[in-house]
């Protein structure tokens, strides 16, 4: 009970206009970011970062952005995964298997619509779940002391090799480059500068914020230089997208699909570094091994469209309840928001409940309305954001 109250102490926050426009606005350049091949949610948050504090916003306007952000990319990444069989980001890689075949059989506006359904149960349940496992969490997380904080972020660092499992050499390599230069700056016990080499700029060490926007925004900027601003995608000008409401009967037919696949996907969201990707995959194969007696699957199997969009948007909103409740990041993009955290002197963990409820509860009620936006723009408004797959990059990357 005192969890919905909390619940509707943040709804009061989040349906101001201010708040409501944020989060619409957010959720529309989120799904754009997420259609365009490349940049996905990541790299989204990282680019408003910047525009959030231009703006001037408080805590919880600029974390409602950032998060409607995160959201909308997570949905609009299906859209090029079916027309063009090039995923939006990572985790909608899965969804190409089933959407571009479905698309070529003409249904590509049946396969969009089912894969925004599927991405609104997904998010929606996810939400839900975050309202009721984060805050059980933080009552076990009070009880951590210095060897349960140790055990804790060895596990964060053991979860990289997951993150990165096609090369956990090159992420070791990359995890210790980021210690190295997290110890940059002064000491902190004996004041003794580390790594500074005589620069009084670097005392203070290296800001976290400005690491994580140079790592996912510059670097789409210098891949973009490298091709001389071309592009040799398929162009979604040719791809029928037909009607944009899936019949009764399919939904029917991926209802379970959807259900098993939201708490897998969840619960794969919930570990520290395992991510959307991780609970696309997995929602994918289970279904697969679970529903696919006649080896529909691969061939535009409506199911193969439902499982991994539920999966990955349910880890969405998983990766953010350790990112929360312990300040461990969940994800790639729930790295780049705890460093907004950050930036916000906003400290993420066990006394964040306790500390800034308003902005918590705020920015879950958010989570909330901006999921029904989301919904009502991937469905009737489909085909406007395909056509932002026809926009040549040299006008985008400015």
């Amino acid at each position: 009970m005192e969890t919905l109250s909390a619940l509707a102490d943040g709804f009061a926050v989040a349906l101001t206009w201010q708040n409501l426009g944020l989060a619409l606005l957010g959720c529309f350049l989120g799904t754009v970011f997420g259609a365009l091949p490349g940049l996905g949610p990541s790299n989204g948050v990282a680019i408003l970062i910047p525009l959030a504090f231009t703006l001037g916003l408080p805590a919880t306007p600029a974390l409602i952005l950032l998060t409607s952000v995160y959201y909308g990319a997570m949905y609009g990444g299906r859209i090029s995964s079916i027309l063009l069989n090039i995923p939006g980001d990572e985790p909608a890689l899965m969804t190409t298997l089933d959407g571009h075949p479905m698309a070529k059989q003409g249904m590509a506006g049946e396969a969009l619509a089912l894969s925004g359904i599927a991405s609104f149960v997904g998010a929606f349940f996810a939400t839900w779940g975050l309202v009721f496992l984060a805050p059980q969490l933080v009552k076990v997380a009070l009880l951590f002391g210095p060897a349960e904080y140790f055990a804790l972020f060895t596990l964060a660092f053991a979860t990289l090799g997951g993150i990165a499992s096609r090369n956990q050499a090159k992420a070791a390599f990359a995890a210790a480059i980021g210690l190295g230069i997290a110890t940059i700056g002064v000491d902190g016990q004996t004041g003794v500068p580390r790594f500074a080499f005589g620069e009084v700029h670097l005392y203070d060490g290296i800001d976290f914020l400005v690491a994580i926007v140079g790592l996912f925004a510059l670097s789409e900027v210098f891949v973009f230089l490298e091709h001389r601003g071309t592009s040799k995608e398929a162009s979604a000008d040719a791809m029928k997208i037909g009607r944009v409401t899936p019949p009764m009967s399919m939904l029917n037919k991926t209802w379970g699909a959807m259900s098993r696949s939201t708490i897998l996907g969840f619960i794969a969201g919930v570990l520290p570094g395992a991510g959307a990707s991780l609970g696309s995959f997995i929602s994918y194969t289970f279904e697969k091994r679970l529903s696919d007696r006649k080896g529909t699957f691969g061939k535009g199997d409506p199911r193969g469209i439902a499982a991994p969009e539920a999966g990955n948007n349910a880890a969405a909103g998983g990766a953010l309840v350790p990112m929360l409740a312990l300040g461990v990041p969940g994800s790639g993009t729930t790295a780049v928001l705890l460093a907004m955290l950050l930036a916000l002197n906003i400290t993420p963990g066990p006394l964040l409940f306790q500390s800034n409820p308003d902005v918590v509860w705020g920015l879950i009620a958010a989570l909330f309305i901006g999921n029904v936006m989301l919904l009502a723009m991937n469905i009737p408004l489909v085909t406007l954001f395909v056509r932002v797959l026809l926009i040549p990059p040299k006008y985008l990357m400015p």
